[in-house]
């Protein structure tokens, strides 16, 4: 930020560390608005999450420099405040002009004006700046019942602070568990959750978009699926992909998460995902084929030491892969408590550019929408995609019997530079191991 008079300009800033250029989504502040410091002024879209913007001053929105859908490079000027000391927003000034009218016109303004207040005060009130987020999560705390002190309503840090202190946020903890164990349908502690309506900013492809030509209309191409399609292009464009699948039989995995599931809700919080299971096992064999933990160079094969794991997270439209962080030091309890959070933040456009860094191999779930065989596109630069498909009863043939069992097919897209079919068959084997050792007495904690 820089200041000259009394303007001051909203730069774009480095997001992290290798991104370079941002697209601006969404204005979310118009001319004429007043802005508070941190409080979202737009949101911007990268490579890797789509995240809003918040002011680095306080002021009134002068001049908007940027259009939506353009990408800009870190340091552009992006729009233009200018400082509240150096007058009055429009607003307040509207007001002042109207006194010098007949009081029916001066009333029917001020009430115009309040009308307009009251709906744009009522729609900041639920947006939460970076820092109130930040230690609202810490605390776990449940923003919807502080009440705001700040501009229109929105909650300020002092507001979160003053709320700890006086002891509430204890109380707040229950009552959030209660509305998740009501609300958490069986999907929620599935494999991953359901795919619920993207985030406002993607036009669905479903959407009419304009007049019908020879049987076709047009849909435009949203930053974010362009983001994709360039990611995917770069990844079966570089990476000679292959594939093989295991049929692995969960049965007593099946029946140890039922097991816990209700009680497991009520204590934790968070529902008790199969994809936690599946995402220890794939732990396990990762650290006995470390070579799936790999990324490809020019001048040499670079093998991480520590496994983040990638999590696939679709919505209808869209993609996000924010990244369990240190998945090898963690069990099975702290995973589902990860999964969820990082899948609700996905959901909700809450993802950081931290949240989706560093990934070093990915765990795709197909199997909350059915699917039992897939061959997912690797999340370059990583060397392995694995995918845990729907769970379904088979028959199948155990010392020359017929039974019904719980079967599941796990799927694994490869980097052939990097991996052959022989480790990729024995990681996969530890996959279904791991899986398959389960039953009513392990220890989830």
């Amino acid at each position: 930020m820089s200041e000259t008079n009394t303007s001051i300009q909203i730069v774009m800033p480095k997001l992290a560390e290798s991104v370079v250029t941002a697209t601006v989504a969404k204005w979310l502040k118009q001319p004429g608005d007043f802005v508070e410091e941190y409080e979202p002024i737009c949101e911007m879209i990268t490579d890797k999450v789509t995240a809003e913007l918040p002011s680095t001053a306080t002021g009134t929105l002068k001049e908007i420099l940027v259009e939506e859908g353009d990408t800009v490079e870190v340091g552009t000027v992006l729009c233009m405040l200018v400082d509240e000391a150096a007058g009055s927003t429009p607003a307040v000034a509207d007001s002042s002009k109207q006194d010098v009218q007949s009081s029916t016109s001066t009333a029917t303004t001020k009430s115009d004006v309040a009308s307009v207040t009251t709906k744009q005060d009522s729609a900041m009130k639920k947006r939460y700046s970076p820092a109130v987020r930040k230690l609202a999560d810490e605390h776990d705390i449940d923003l919807s019942l502080v009440t705001g002190t700040g501009m229109g309503g929105r909650v300020t840090r002092k507001d979160v602070k003053q709320y700890i202190a006086s002891g509430a946020s204890s109380a707040s903890i229950p009552r959030r568990r209660e509305e998740i164990i009501q609300a958490a349908p069986e999907a929620m502690a599935s494999p991953t959750v359901e795919p619920t309506q993207v985030q406002s900013v993607v036009q669905s492809p479903t959407e009419h978009h304009g007049e019908v030509i020879d049987g076709q209309y047009e849909v435009p191409i949203h930053p974010i699926r362009r983001i994709i399609a360039e990611r995917m292009k770069q990844s079966v464009t570089e990476i000679p992909h292959a594939w093989t699948m295991v049929e692995v039989d969960v049965t007593n995995l099946v029946q140890l998460r039922s097991k816990h599931k209700q009680t497991f809700l009520e204590k934790e919080g968070v529902p008790l995902s199969y994809l936690a299971f599946v995402m220890k096992a794939l732990v396990q064999a990762t650290k006995k084929y470390p070579m799936l933990n790999a990324t490809w160079s020019e001048e040499s094969i670079k093998v991480n030491k520590d496994v983040h794991i990638s999590l696939a997270v679709g919505t209808d439209d869209t993609v996000s892969v924010p990244v369990v962080k240190h998945a090898d030091r963690k069990n099975i309890a702290g995973l589902s408590h990860d999964i969820y959070e990082l899948t609700m933040k996905a959901r909700s456009n809450k993802l950081s550019p931290s949240d989706v860094q560093g990934g070093t191999i990915t765990l795709n779930n197909t199997g909350s929408f059915g699917a039992i065989m897939s061959q997912p596109i690797i999340t370059y630069p990583q060397a392995a995609n694995v995918t845990f498909e729907s769970i379904v009863k088979r028959p199948v043939v155990i010392d020359d019997m017929i039974a019904i069992r719980h079967m599941v097919n796990v799927c694994l897209s490869l980097d052939h530079r990097i991996l052959d079919g022989v480790i990729c068959g024995k990681f996969l084997q530890e996959i279904k191991h791991q899986l398959e050792s389960y039953d009513v007495n392990t220890n989830i904690f």
